[in-house]
């Protein structure tokens, strides 16, 4: 009998000693990052403009990099504390945590590296060797081009220094041993010709991480099928706004929009008057940052249309709010 027992508590216990094993090696040993490269970028006017548009635009990292003010309508950026992060995305927002968006001013960035920086960008892998949470679409701008990239970096070193002290983030269990999976190995890629405007504006799409907020998720994955189909909700202080269907369905997306439509519907956000339209708590109002987008140009938002209209239509009715 108690060779009976001897062998059921060490078949019980090995498991649990193998998952404590590998949780402590997950936890302690990842992410298994390469060094950061070695490498010095060009501050060109080039690229500090291309940079200055990217990152004010399609790759929308002001906007997350800054406190919204979501006192006006669609959150317009609080200018006073430009790229110095804070911005949460807590619990309260169906987060699994509380999360920071970090200070990418040179206050913050003055000491790290452009390679550095590229790593933290392309692979989710900050200076400290840590794994950065993938509310950072850092997979996605892994498939942007090393140009783009490095057109971002050369901006955001521009930028005015803004001291601001960034709480730690917090995340629950297990995602707080998980995340240092997630880093990965980049492989940028080339940047499509822009006149070919399909495949530029999937890779404009991919830059802006649209399918993320324009589909179904369940615990941060999208559902299969659901792919730019909305559905997506996002707490605001008056309740719950859906993210809309934005495939070429007729009935539940824009199918019936024309590209004009489209594009205007972008471009009536670049006055600034829309940045200045009060939104009391009571009053509906979004996430979707409309005067970013509304930066871009016609054309590439242009782009986005071709794109989105090879994209496989999705019967979705959606009430945004």
């Amino acid at each position: 009998m108690k060779k009976v027992l001897k062998i059921i508590i060490i078949s019980i216990t090995i498991p649990a000693a193998l998952i404590i094993i590998a949780a402590a090696y997950v936890a302690y040993a990842m992410p298994h990052a390469d060094t950061a490269p070695d490498i010095k970028i060009d501050i060109t006017p080039q690229r500090v403009t291309r940079g200055k548009y990217l990152a004010n635009g399609a790759a929308v990292c002001m906007a997350c990099h800054s406190k919204r003010d979501f006192s006006f309508f669609a959150g317009p950026v609080d200018s006073s504390a430009f790229g110095a992060g804070g911005e949460g995305f807590t619990r309260e927002m169906d987060f699994p945590g509380n999360l920071y968006s970090k200070n990418i001013t040179p206050y913050a960035l003055g000491n790290w590296s452009d390679g550095e920086i590229l790593r933290a960008i392309t692979e989710g892998v900050s200076k400290d060797g840590s794994a950065i949470f993938p509310l950072m679409p850092f997979e996605r701008y892994a498939a942007m081009s090393r140009e783009d990239i490095y057109s971002i970096i050369a901006y955001i070193r521009t930028l005015k220094p803004v001291e601001s002290n960034i709480p730690e983030r917090e995340l629950d269990f297990p995602l707080n041993i998980l995340v240092n999976t997630f880093p990965a190995k980049a492989e940028l890629n080339a940047q499509p010709d822009t006149n070919n405007t399909v495949e530029y504006g999937r890779y404009l799409v991919n830059m802006a991480s649209c399918v993320q907020c324009h589909s179904k998720e369940d615990k941060g994955d999208i559902i299969p099928g659901t792919e730019f189909g909305g559905g997506s909700g996002f707490h605001i202080p008056s309740g719950k706004v859906y993210s809309a269907n934005i495939t070429a369905d007729m009935e539940t997306g824009i199918g019936g929009w024309t590209k004009e439509m489209f594009i205007r519907r972008f471009k009536m956000y670049s006055d600034p008057g829309y940045a200045k339209a009060a939104a009391k708590p009571s009053d509906f109002n979004t996430p979707m940052p409309w005067t970013t987008y509304g930066s871009m140009s016609e054309k590439d938002l242009g782009a986005i249309y071709d794109y989105l209209r090879t994209v496989k239509p999705v019967k979705n009715k959606v009430a945004k709010f």
